[in-house]
């Protein structure tokens, strides 16, 4: 991610109800929990752009209950927003947000 990236931080609750299930004895956070946080931060970042839609999402490396994301956004092609969540360095995921027009 450039210099000019905004970032967020998150401690992934280790009481996160997503974790129900997902999976019995070695739970992982479930991209679409990834994904949520993403588009609520990005709003956050660009305040007065709606995400529209997801332009694209790799999920790269499994999150833990209790490790520690820093989400990272920055201005993408064509108005797109780019993100990527790393964990000490460690790249989870990766996408684009498209915000409404």
């Amino acid at each position: 991610m450039s210099d000019t990236a905004i970032v967020f931080n998150w401690a992934v609750p280790a009481d996160h109800p997503a974790f129900a299930g997902h999976f019995p004895g070695k739970p992982i956070l479930p991209g679409v929990v990834l994904l949520d946080r993403a588009l609520l931060l990005a709003e956050a970042a660009f305040p007065g752009k709606a995400i529209r839609q997801i332009g694209n999402a790799k999920f790269l490396s499994p999150a833990a209950p209790g490790e520690h994301l820093r989400f990272s956004f920055r201005p993408g092609g064509r108005g797109s927003i780019a993100f990527e969540v790393d964990c000490t360095g460690r790249i989870v995921a990766s996408g684009s947000l498209i915000p409404a027009s």
